[in-house]
């Protein structure tokens, strides 16, 4: 819903702020008022082209700036999430700045965005699988857009028949029959790179199999390089320590021999001494344990120059895969068992392939019989919704011009079914059928999309709809039934309308007046919102002109007393 409109220096608009309201919004003045001007800046908000010559006389820039309001419209919050602009309090303000030589800059939510993203999130045509509703909808002279939409088409007629849910049923299979040739496409594609690729992967996966490495094992090779290296050191360390502690004649062990021979001796004199002897007799026990382990240990130790050979061999060799396939054995194993799941991918692609086909031809079958379906119940559906919309236009005083749906099954699958809708009309019965895309008349054009969407309904998305010229050539009886339309239209959403009919004025839960404020060296455009007294007033100037008179003025108090009874 669009709940404000500010616009300033924008052709005879100097400062405007308009509050518009739920429901059916009003809009009436005089003639060359400026109504005109006002649908431009509103054109402007759903991305309409912009032209410096708009700028007001003696200003530098006009500014255009609209906030809607998105409580109803999630799908327009994530759009603009995905697009990375905050919607805070589900609120989405567009300001369009105009300057000198057509230079022209877009906000969305403060954020500095494109012509493009304004229009597809306010203003898009629908999308083929229907999903991207407009914020907005203008219909008038030169904005009707969706109704030359033959996709928007589609998506009311699927509204109206039910048909919705099956829709999205089949754009979802469609979207996945459609990836699953994207995956068998890649799969296909380069048959011969493919083949590089798995003899690559089969030399790098047998040059790291080849040496069988486990686990920690670079750490285990470095180590025995070291002591191969220094096994002589190491030999020699053992044989002085031997030496030192256990076969020189002054050796330690030697030494605890002589010291506990004596301490014996003297523990006949004194028993504690030999309590005190106790702790030698177990460092003697530990240098013999020493001692032997040094040796055992020392013995071990391969001093074999072949053996060093080969353990460096094995360790240069792992060193040059480290170089391509990472700093450890672990990293190196890691990158093995990688390759060996691409490897068996590749190898099995062929399958995979045919496991694909078989699934796209399951999904088909289901799509050929699913879009079938959807066909016969739209082909029942257009019958209806055509002769209801007749009905409507027949109501609304549209006499010769006959609505159509045309339909044609399509021979090839598509997003939303096998079906190709348009809407058509004819002026006579000597006339040939022409797509609404080459109707005319904006008011025709307006009064077509207000009996499509009385006899719709609301629409699943709620939004805002502008109508102008929606009661040219209309008066009467015939006025005031488009005045109920409009009133209908506008339960549960948002009409904004531009009328010169009181029939029509009086339906309206807000009325806005359109005047031109003469100025010294130019002309300015003033809106007011009208409370129930200037109502009567506008209404009675819209019934008789500029002279109100005492019976236009019960007119009006009748026509409002009606309308809202």
């Amino acid at each position: 819903m669009l709940l404000e409109l500010k616009v300033s220096n924008f052709a005879i608009i100097e400062n405007l702020h308009i509050s518009f309201k739920n429901g059916l919004n009003i809009l009436s003045g005089e003639t060359g008022a400026g109504k005109s001007v006002l649908l431009k800046s509103l054109a402007l908000l759903m991305g309409g082209k912009s032209s410096s010559d708009t700028i007001r006389t003696g200003a530098s820039q006009a500014t255009i700036e609209g906030s809607f309001d998105l409580s109803k419209r999630p799908d327009i919050v994530a759009n603009l999430q995905a697009m990375g602009i905050e919607t805070d309090e589900d609120t989405l303000i567009v300001r369009r700045v105009l300057s000198a030589g057509d230079k022209s800059k877009v906000y969305l939510n403060g954020s500095l965005s494109t012509l493009n993203s304004l229009r597809d999130t306010v203003a898009p045509l629908v999308e083929l699988a229907g999903h991207a509703a407009p914020l907005i909808e203008m219909t008038g002279q030169h904005e009707n857009r969706n109704l030359m939409s033959k996709a928007y088409h589609l998506d009311l007629l699927d509204q109206y028949a039910g048909t919705w849910d099956k829709r999205l049923l089949f754009s979802e299979k469609y979207a996945r029959y459609n990836a699953i040739f994207e995956e068998i496409t890649k799969l296909e594609s380069d048959a011969k790179q493919k083949a590089q690729r798995l003899d690559f992967l089969v030399y790098q996966r047998d040059e790291i199999a080849n040496l069988d490495l486990s686990p920690g094992e670079d750490q285990e090779l470095e180590i025995e390089v070291k002591k191969l290296k220094n096994s002589s050191r190491i030999g020699n360390f053992v044989d002085q320590a031997e030496a030192a502690l256990y076969t020189d004649d002054d050796s330690a062990i030697t030494r605890l021999n002589t010291v506990l021979k004596k301490g014996l001796e003297l523990a006949s004199l004194d028993p504690q001494i030999a309590s005190k002897l106790e702790n030698l007799e177990q460092a003697k026990a530990l240098i013999d344990e020493s001692v032997y382990e040094l040796r055992q240990y020392s013995s071990k130790i391969d001093a074999d120059p072949q053996r060093l050979e080969e353990v460096e061999s094995r360790l240069s060799d792992l060193r040059k895969l480290q170089k391509k396939y990472g700093s450890s054995v672990d990293d190196i194993l890691k990158a093995l068992m990688e390759m060996e799941i691409e490897i068996s991918n590749l190898q099995n692609s062929e399958s995979k392939i045919e496991s694909l086909k078989k699934e796209a031809s399951a999904i088909r079958k289901e799509l050929e019989a699913l879009g079938a379906d959807l066909h016969k119940r739209r082909v029942k559906g257009a019958e209806l919704l055509a002769a209801s919309v007749n009905e409507e236009l027949l109501d609304l005083n549209m006499k010769g011009v006959t609505f159509h749906v045309n339909l044609e099954a399509l021979k090839e699958l598509s997003a939303t079914g096998l079906t190709d809708a348009e809407f058509m009309s004819q002026t006579s019965a000597k006339d040939v059928k022409r797509p609404l895309a080459k109707f005319a008349s904006g008011g025709e054009l307006s009064r077509i999309l207000l009996s499509l969407k009385r006899v719709v309904g609301s629409s699943h998305q709620p939004r805002t709809y502008l109508f102008d010229e929606v009661d040219t050539g209309v008066s009467g009886e015939t006025a005031e039934k488009v005045g109920r339309k409009l009133k209908t239209i506008a339960k549960g959403q948002q009409v904004i309308c531009v009328t010169h009919l009181p029939q029509v004025a009086a339906f309206g839960d807000s009325h806005f007046f359109i005047q031109k404020s003469p100025q010294t060296d130019s002309v300015a455009m003033l809106v007011s919102e009208l409370k129930k007294k200037d109502r009567v007033q506008e209404l009675a100037r819209l019934i008789s002109g500029e002279k109100i008179s005492k019976t236009s003025l019960a007119h009006a108090e009748q026509l409002l007393t009606e309308a809202h009874a």
